[in-house]
């Protein structure tokens, strides 16, 4: 277990490298010169050298790009070419929202979505299967941002229930907190309650047909404990799949909405430093999203040692 868990740890090193590489060339060889975006246009071209031996882009493009890694393994992003704040900072204060509407968004989608898919794995071409179905249809059609307004519509505006935009830290209360983020958390879930339900359908139908499923009803083991015991277990490396990288999406794609909801995560500030051309915030929310992707999956695939023992070999 300790070898397989250390095997997929190093397999993490050569990736997190190789987008270290593209996201520093990407960036270089753009199009656009961030000491002329910093200086503005009245700038004349001494400035404009000034700013560039400054930051270092005159150096050739090994030297910046080893100087580069040498500030993120300190711990240094780099400062941002608008606000001259440091990308650590930024990133530090927009993370709690993202994170929190995220998780919040998991735990509602998996606690609605895996028992539908069983229920619907289980009675498969009833209604109850039609309805799951078509909800997953519906769920994967209708845009984000529809699903927000209408959301504010009924809870917000007409019921008075919970205010229209905002984000309160759990800081503040429990109350604030969650009258603010369930909204955008429902908005969310109902795509990825969509997703996982309908990969919980497939791999549960996969696995009722097997053997040892009909083996366990024939010794008269109770329906529920077959459906979520045996069944589940063994059809759960793929929900699993979904479930992380369900995840990672939603640190990496709340932008629609955060900005539905004025949520300053993440998703936003990635947004405003692509259209600022900011190119040290932007190359440090690449990375950052890499790195959240390539921990969900290492995090995966050492859970599916637990449901599947033979993996771990």
């Amino acid at each position: 277990m300790f070898s397989y868990i250390l095997k997929r740890i190093l397999a993490t090193i050569p990736v997190m490298a190789i987008v270290a590489v593209f996201v520093f060339l990407l960036l270089r060889l753009t199009p656009g010169d961030p000491a002329a975006i910093l200086a503005g246009d009245a700038a004349t071209p001494a400035q404009l050298e000034r700013i560039r031996d400054r930051l270092g882009l005159n150096d050739p493009l090994h030297i910046q790009f080893f100087t580069w890694i040498g500030q993120m393994l300190h711990g240094d992003l780099g400062t941002s070419l608008i606000s001259s704040t440091p990308v650590a900072g930024m990133i530090g204060d927009r993370i709690g929202p993202t994170i929190s509407i995220a998780i919040m968004t998991i735990i509602i989608s998996v606690l609605l979505a895996v028992p539908m898919g069983v229920i619907a794995a289980w009675r498969h071409r009833t209604w109850v299967d039609f309805l799951v179905m078509s909800f997953s249809v519906l769920g994967f059609s209708v845009p984000v941002f529809v699903i927000g307004y209408i959301l504010i519509q009924i809870f917000a505006i007409e019921l008075r229930w919970v205010p229209v935009q905002g984000y309160a830290p759990l800081s503040d209360g429990i109350g604030p907190f969650m009258t603010r983020a369930i909204l955008p958390s429902l908005t969310l879930a109902t795509i990825y309650v969509a997703l996982i339900a309908r990969m919980t359908r497939a791999s549960m139908l996969e696995v009722l047909g097997e053997d040892y499923v009909r083996t366990a009803r024939a010794k008269g083991v109770r329906e529920n404990v077959v459906l979520f015991r045996h069944a589940l277990r063994n059809a759960a490396v793929p929900i699993l799949t979904i479930i992380g990288t369900g995840f990672a999406l939603l640190i990496s794609g709340v932008v629609v909405t955060e900005s539905v909801f004025n949520i300053p995560g993440i998703g936003r500030l990635t947004v405003d430093a692509i259209l600022a051309r900011d190119y040290p915030v932007i190359q440090a929310m690449i990375l950052f999203t890499a790195g959240i992707y390539v921990f969900v999956n290492l995090i995966v695939d050492v859970s599916y040692s637990f449901f599947d023992p033979r993996i771990r070999y």
